[in-house]
């Protein structure tokens, strides 16, 4: 199985189209993740590059984000949002849409109103929808995320179980089981390796975090491992470590304990090499 690391635009705001897209191929990414700004200027020199790349990389991965900032707002008032910013994620032709779908406070049956309105735009669109598993969203909690499969069974989900980690203060250890039901339904991986207090170590590659990778390590291994027996030729990861105030910072100066850059290549590389070599040839 191929595995096609793709950049995350997240920590880069404010990045002229040009340089990021020569930086990530530098750093030998096979694509990009990003929660497209409102600002037209940008949208047309991000998509002037990016088809400019993609005519000499076919496989070029565009990923596209939906994450609504927050409102005091009804169910169908939040709706109506996300109906209007999946339908223009959709137009804008990515591979696939990453989701924040939904919230944790709404009930099962209005988020379930919520998923149904994004799958259907995945069949009009003929853009898929993923939605990612993430605190303050319907998927905040691994329990409470099976009987949304139960009634969507189709449904793909991006892996980020760093908001698992911190939701139950825990490396679910006593949770394996629930994770083998939702594994199979994991189409894309955030790679963040989170901890019990957060959703993000200061530094992935301290000796104190080795557990924590070992164990995220694993969980990625499971979900590479499921989808290639299922014949799938390859499967997209984003390194995903943020930026302050996500990643980490001292107090007063807010100087960042890691450089969010680097760690994200570093995960890229030691991924690369440890994952491809357990299930490239399968």
């Amino acid at each position: 199985m191929q595995l096609l690391f793709i950049c995350p635009y997240w920590g880069q705001e404010g990045t002229v189209s040009n340089h990021f897209f020569l930086r990530l191929q530098e750093e030998q990414y096979h694509g990009v993740e990003i929660n497209l700004p409102h600002e037209a200027g940008f949208i047309k020199e991000f998509h002037a590059v990016l088809n400019t790349l993609r005519k000499s990389k076919n496989d070029f991965t565009f990923i596209a984000q939906q994450v609504l900032s927050p409102a005091d707002e009804t169910v169908d008032e939040y709706l109506a949002r996300m109906n209007a910013r999946l339908t223009f994620l959709a137009s804008q032709k990515p591979d696939f849409i990453n989701s924040h779908t939904g919230k944790d406070y709404f009930s099962f049956d209005d988020n379930c109103r919520i998923i149904e309105a994004a799958e259907n735009i995945a069949v009009r669109s003929g853009v898929p929808i993923l939605h990612e598993i993430h605190r303050g969203r319907f998927t905040f909690h691994a329990y409470s995320l099976l009987p949304y499969l139960e009634q969507f069974p189709n449904m793909k989900l991006t892996g980020d179980f760093s908001h698992w980690t911190t939701v139950s203060e825990s490396l679910l250890q006593d949770q394996e089981y629930i994770l083998k039901k939702i594994i199979p339904h994991v189409h894309h991986i955030h790679a963040r390796v989170g901890y019990e207090q957060g959703p993000q170590v200061n530094d992935p590659f301290a000796p104190e975090w080795s557990q924590h990778v070992e164990t995220f390590c694993h969980w990625w291994s499971q979900i590479i491992a499921t989808q290639s027996a299922r014949g799938k030729k390859s499967i997209t990861i984003t390194p995903e470590f943020g930026p302050a105030p996500y990643m980490p910072a001292l107090p007063y100066s807010r100087k960042p304990l890691a450089d969010q850059w680097l760690v994200n290549v570093q995960i890229k590389n030691l991924l690369g090499n440890r994952l491809a070599s357990a299930h490239l040839k399968k």
